[in-house]
């Protein structure tokens, strides 16, 4: 028996379990590309597959809707990989653990990749069925969203003829969103080296965190593992004499850190100082933090004694600035749209090897120049400290457009299904409708989406009832782009 085989809309759950069973983290996602041409194959769709696994697959339009504009449906195939510390999971080669619980959708300590794969679902759905009316469609699925809107930033758009585009997106019933923060991934390469040293090894953690979506959950006031890891080993300056030996603290610069552990190695009267220094952080950051990210935990591990390389003294120092000096967090809310976070930047990686300090940062802005500002003081601090920046992955802000029919049509649906106004608000999360409005023109677009929680985390839900609800949104919105 499927998991989700009580779930309805049946197809919508069908094809998501699909989806779930199919290893589909973002660069590794050819198997889930062929799945969709197969798909397109065996129901005689005409589709495309490119170099990168993008596919896009066209169904003709029903009866009466032949001259109807073509629509464009629009996701992603790819998800983050987080799961839980005790977690036993792979996710080149495993499926999800799904399960059902007061009325959500879970995969059991790993994320669930909802986000994006309720639109695949909806698209498949929607491909696959011969009572719903619509106009000719397009459905465009892209690849590595998560690490850079990379997929869409490879498309030949040209495949496309649509100039009215619906992505599914988004994790907010009852919103319409209209424009998005642009962004970019910035990278430090700071060079380190070390020296023979002789101690108490012991092993810091900064955890307990709960993380989350470093567009959408910025404003949360949700601590950082690495700035938290940071402030920490500043502190313990002044308690201990210390020699850093490993750091490694994230995976995805996208997901706001849940965990950072440091080795350190230290002489033998200095343990219980740093036993003491954790323990003031750990009721520190509680305090700073209550009611937003109360239960972060600062934890030391005895290793013994050892004898290995440690950061040089003068590598050791630059680790510090840098952890202290990136900045995190909200950097300027938006003048022009009350509550919108204009600006922000999450330290989403960082890593220590034999000698390199590795550390990757998501910057994000609604403003261009406020963005590549951002950029420009990390690479200084970057430089600053001897090392090589680098931007990955930049991506334009979706602009608001004031004269939209398809928003027009999608607010006069809602109005008429459920007797109120949906919410037409800008995000600050980026999305690849920034790509597309760019590269297509003309293109009208809106993102919609049904409610899910903590995506880009180990605690990510997707709500069964209001995936229903957005079907039947979307089903009638369909139905009443007529001309």
């Amino acid at each position: 028996m499927r998991v989700l085989e009580n779930c309805e809309p049946k197809k919508v759950f069908y094809y998501f379990e699909e989806i779930c069973k199919i290893p589909h983290g973002s660069r590794n996602t050819r198997q889930i590309s062929d799945y969709l041409v197969d798909f397109a194959k065996e129901h005689g769709f005409k589709y495309v597959q490119d170099e990168l696994n993008n596919v896009v697959i066209y169904k003709p339009a029903t009866a009466g809707y032949e001259n109807a504009p073509t629509v464009i449906l629009q996701g992603h195939m790819d998800m983050v990989c987080e799961k839980r510390p005790d977690v036993e999971h792979d996710f080149t080669k495993d499926g999800l653990n799904l399960s059902i619980k007061d009325g959500y959708v879970s995969a059991n300590g790993t994320t669930l990749g909802g986000d994006d794969g309720i639109a695949v679902a909806y698209s498949l759905a929607l491909l696959d069925s011969t009572d719903i009316p619509h106009p000719a469609l397009e459905v465009l699925v892209t690849v590595d969203e998560e690490i850079g809107l990379l997929g869409a930033f490879g498309l030949d758009c040209s495949v496309l003829s649509g100039k009215r585009m619906i992505n599914m997106d988004s994790e907010a019933e009852g919103s319409l969103w209209i424009s998005c923060a642009g962004g970019l991934s910035a990278v430090s390469h700071i060079p380190v080296q070390r020296v023979a040293a002789e101690g108490e090894k012991l092993e810091v953690k900064v955890g307990g965190l709960m993380g989350g979506h470093s567009g959408s959950e910025i404003d949360k006031k949700r601590a950082n593992a690495n700035a938290i890891m940071g402030r920490f080993l500043y502190a313990l300056k002044q308690e201990a004499d210390y020699e850093i030996i490993s750091y490694e603290g994230g995976q995805k610069d996208n997901a706001i850190t849940r965990e950072a552990i440091c080795e350190i190695l230290v002489a033998g009267e200095d343990v219980e100082a740093v036993k003491a220094c954790a323990a003031k952080a750990e009721k520190g950051v509680r305090e700073e933090y209550a009611g937003t990210d109360g239960n972060i935990s600062v934890l030391i591990t005895e290793e013994g004694h050892a004898e290995t390389d440690v950061l040089h003294p003068t590598s050791r120092e630059k680790v510090l600035f840098y952890l202290v000096q990136i900045p995190f967090g909200i950097q300027k809310m938006s003048g022009n749209i009350e509550g919108l976070v204009e600006t922000s930047t999450n330290i989403g990686i960082v890593k220590l090897s034999d000698d390199e300090f590795f550390a990757r940062s998501s910057v994000r802005s609604s403003v261009e120049a406020a963005r590549d500002a951002l950029s420009d003081k990390i690479q200084y601090l970057t430089e600053f400290l001897g090392g090589e920046y680098e931007i990955q992955g930049a991506y334009p802000a979706w602009e608001y457009r004031k004269d939209s029919p398809l928003r027009d049509k999608m607010v006069s649906v809602y109005e008429e299904m459920y007797g109120q106004k949906p919410e037409v608000v800008a995000i600050h999360a980026g999305l690849e409708c920034g790509l597309f409005y760019k590269k297509i023109e003309g293109l009208d677009c809106v993102s919609l989406g049904p409610d899910m929680k903590d995506i880009h985390t180990s605690e990510e839900v997707l709500d069964i009832a209001s995936t229903e609800r957005v079907w039947n949104y979307l089903v009638k919105v369909l139905e009443q782009l007529k001309d």
